[in-house]
């Protein structure tokens, strides 16, 4: 199990030293606003999304480790998936994010994203891992209000 945790504390800090995606996109088709109060990670998040499909992801502000990594893995799994499936996408991320430490973690079924789950022994940092996914989801919907994790 050691050697497994390793391995995703070595991709959550190549996706914080190295965000993908991390940017703004000229003529995002939706876009919103982020922020944690209690951590300080304040983000916005660009889509383009054309007939359904989110065809390209970006997103810029500043965080802390949790809350870039999440946000870089995040954009690399919603891109070329349709509004359906991220937000069931999303829903299974939450799930874990939310559920005890102790309960098995689909890894095939999350894929990178699996890396986050530690964040389940400390809650406090769900919401720095949650925030991306969160202003995505108002984001999709064409919310205009800021997305918030208090």
């Amino acid at each position: 199990m050691s050697d497994l945790r390793e391995l995703y504390q070595e991709l959550i800090l190549d996706h914080t030293k190295r965000p993908r995606n991390f940017g703004t996109l000229d003529a995002p088709t939706c876009q919103a606003r982020g922020i944690n109060p209690l951590c300080g990670d304040q983000l916005t998040l660009y889509l383009d999304v054309k007939e359904g499909v989110v065809q390209d992801v970006r997103f810029d502000g500043n965080g802390c480790a949790i809350s870039t990594a999440s946000a870089s893995l995040m954009t690399e799994a919603i891109k070329g998936k349709t509004a359906e499936e991220v937000s069931a996408l999303f829903q299974r991320f939450h799930q874990v994010l939310t559920s005890p430490a102790d309960r098995e973690v689909d890894v095939v079924e999350l894929g990178k994203l699996a890396a986050l789950a530690g964040v389940r022994e400390f809650p406090l940092r769900v919401k720095c891992a949650s925030l991306a996914w969160h202003t995505m989801r108002s984001a999709l919907e064409g919310s205009e209000q800021t997305v918030s994790t208090e």
